[in-house]
C-alpha cells in the first residue's frame, strides 16, 4: 500500500463476504515471513533507504522485524535492494536471511527472491518494511485464516482510496481478484475496500503463481496482487480479514506520511500507558520511543521522551520537559523538570532535578536528593546522600548520609586517565571544593570549602587545603585612558 489513508469509520462488508475465523493449533504448517524492504523511498528526500528512517527513533524495519518475532516463525527473510549494504549493516548480528532484489521489478518479483529458501511445506507471511504499526494480534489471526488450501487476504475498507488496489469480490462476497488503481475502471475505483499487500499463502502454490506472473499493466512490474484471480482459478478459497484500524496498514511514503505515522504511534504508546494507571498531564505531548514499564499512580508531565527500556516504580512522578534512556527509578521518586537521566538507576523516594544530568553508570540508592545542575556519572550515591546544587560526581563512591557543598567537582581525568573518588559515610564536603582523585575521604571526616583535596583526608576530621588570604594595601584597579 503506497499511500496514506485518511482516517474514517470503518463499514465491514456484509458477513457473508467473511470468511470463517481458522484456529492455529497441531498440524498447521510452518511460517516463513518475507519481509519487502528494497525500495528507494525517493519521495523521502533522503540519503537513507526509506526502510532505515526513524519511526519513534527506530527504524520503520526494525517495527516491522520486532512484531514479526511475536508470531515466532521458522525464518524470517528480508528482500532488499537499494542501500543494501546499509540495510543490512543496520541488522548486522540479527537472525535474519537477505535475499537481494538487484533490479526493482514489483512486489511479485521481489517476492520471488525469497522463495528459493522456502520450504514447500511453509505458509508465506508477506509484508512491508514500510508499514511498520500492524499488530501481533491482527497478523496471528490472518495466520489462522491461511492453510495449504487457503489464502488469507488482509483488506480495508477506505474513505478515500484513490491510490489503492481494489478488492473486487463477486455477489456472494467473495473475493475474486484485485486491480491497481492505475489499472482499475470508473465502476471499480468506486469501491472502497482497499487492498494492504499483505497475505498468507501456501508456499507450494504460491511459487507456482509468482511463476506465471505477467508485466502487462500500467507500470510494467510483476504485481503480487495478480496471484488472487490465479488461487480463484485453482480453486483455492480466499479468506479476507478487513482490519479494524486505518491505521495499523498505513505505509509510508515521504515525510509527511512518517510524522503521520508517529502521531499515531504516540497516541497509542499514550493509551496504553493510560490504561495501565499512568496519569499523563496531556497524552498529545507523550513521546515514547522503547519499552515503558510502569507501577501504579505514576505522574507524567508534558514533553517528557522515554528511550530504549524505562521501568517507573509506583507513584513515581516525572516533571515536564525530561528525557529518561535505559533508566530505572524505585517507588515514589521525583524527577524534577527538564532533568536527562541514561543508563541510570535510582532507588525509592529519591529526588532528581531540575536541570540535573544522570549520565551512564548513576547508580542513586533510597532517598539520595540530586538538585539543579548536578552530574552524575558511573558513581554510586548511599542511602540519603545530597549532592543538591552545581556539582560534578565522576567515577565516585559516595557513602550513606553525605552532604555534598554546591560547586563540589571530583577532578577524576587527568587527560589519559580515570581515577576513583571515594567518600566515606557521613562526609561533609564544604562548597567548592576540589576532589583530586585517587582520593579518599574517610568517614565522618569534614572539608572546609574552598578547598582542593590531593591526598585522602582521614575520618572524624577537619581537613583544610586553602592558600593564605591576603590583602594588599593601596592596589588600585587599572582604568582606561581617556580618548
Amino acid at each position: 500500500m503506497k499511500r496514506t489513508a485518511k482516517k474514517t469509520s470503518r463499514k465491514t462488508p456484509p458477513k457473508a463476504a467473511r470468511a470463517p475465523r481458522g484456529t492455529a493449533g497441531v498440524g498447521t504448517p510452518p511460517l516463513s515471513v518475507v519481509v519487502l524492504a528494497a525500495g528507494q523511498g525517493k519521495r523521502m528526500n533522503s540519503a537513507l533507504p526509506k526502510v532505515l528512517q526513524k519511526l519513534a527513533g527506530a527504524p520503520l524495519l526494525r517495527h516491522v522485524l520486532e512484531t514479526t518475532r511475536e508470531l515466532a516463525p521458522a525464518a524470517l527473510h528480508v528482500v532488499y535492494g537499494h542501500g543494501g549494504e546499509a540495510v543490512r549493516a543496520a541488522f548486522d548480528g540479527e537472525v535474519l536471511q537477505w535475499a537481494l532484489q538487484a533490479e526493482q521489478k514489483g512486489t511479485g518479483h521481489a517476492v520471488q527472491q525469497a522463495m528459493p529458501a522456502i520450504p514447500d511445506d511453509h505458509l508465506v507471511l508477506v509484508l512491508y518494511g514500510d508499514v511498520p504499526l500492524l499488530r501481533a494480534a491482527t497478523l496471528r489471526e490472518l495466520v489462522s485464516l491461511a492453510g495449504p488450501k487457503r489464502l488469507a487476504l488482509l483488506t480495508v475498507e477506505l474513505a478515500d482510496p484513490t491510490g489503492y488496489g481494489r478488492v473486487l469480490r463477486d455477489a456472494r462476497g467473495r473475493v475474486r481478484s484485485i486491480v491497481e488503481h492505475r489499472d482499475a475502471s470508473a465502476a471499480q475505483r468506486r469501491v472502497r475496500e482497499g487492498n494492504t499487500g499483505v497475505l498468507v499463502a501456501p508456499a507450494r502454490s504460491l511459487r507456482g503463481w509468482l511463476a506465471r506472473l505477467r508485466s502487462n499493466n500500467a507500470q510494467g512490474e510483476f504485481y503480487l496482487t495478480d496471484v488472487i484471480a490465479m488461487a480463484v482459478r485453482d480453486g483455492i478459497s480466499i479468506a479476507p480479514l478487513v482490519a479494524t484500524e486505518e491505521s495499523e496498514v498505513l505505509g509510508v511514503n515521504d515525510r509527511l506520511q512518517l510524522a503521520q505515522l508517529e502521531a499515531v504511534l504516540r497516541r497509542r504508546h499514550a493509551d496504553a500507558a493510560m490504561l495501565a494507571g499512568a496519569q499523563l498531564a496531556d497524552p498529545a505531548r507523550f513521546d515514547q520511543r522503547g519499552t515503558l514499564e510502569l507501577g501504579r499512580d505514576v505522574f507524567i508531565d508534558v514533553n517528557v521522551v522515554f528511550e530504549g527500556t524505562v521501568r517507573l516504580g509506583d507513584r513515581v512522578r516525572i516533571g515536564p520537559g525530561c528525557v529518561l534512556r535505559d533508566v530505572t527509578l524505585g517507588a515514589d521518586t521525583v524527577v524534577q523538570a527538564h532533568s536527562v537521566l541514561e543508563q541510570a538507576e535510582a532507588g525509592v523516594h529519591c529526588s532528581i532535578g531540575p536541570f540535573a544530568r544522570l549520565r551512564p553508570g548513576a547508580r542513586l540508592a533510597d532517598q539520595v536528593h540530586i538538585g539543579n545542575y548536578v552530574e552524575i556519572k558511573n558513581s554510586t550515591i548511599a542511602t540519603g546522600s545530597k549532592a543538591n546544587h552545581l556539582t560534578y560526581l565522576g567515577d565516585a563512591s559516595v557513602g550513606a548520609g553525605v552532604n555534598v557543598g554546591a560547586g563540589t567537582i571530583s577532578c577524576n581525568y587527568d587527560g589519559v586517565n580515570k581515577a576513583r573518588t571515594v567518600i566515606g559515610d557521613g562526609v561533609f564536603i564544604g562548597s567548592g571544593s576540589m576532589l583530586v582523585a585517587p582520593v579518599t575521604v574517610g568517614e565522618g571526616a569534614t572539608i572546609g570549602a574552598g578547598s582542593t583535596i590531593t591526598e585522602d583526608a582521614p575520618p572524624g576530621q577537619l581537613t583544610l587545603a586553602r592558600s593564605r588570604q591576603v590583602t594588599v594595601a593601596r592596589w588600585k584597579r587599572p582604568a582606561k585612558r581617556p580618548r
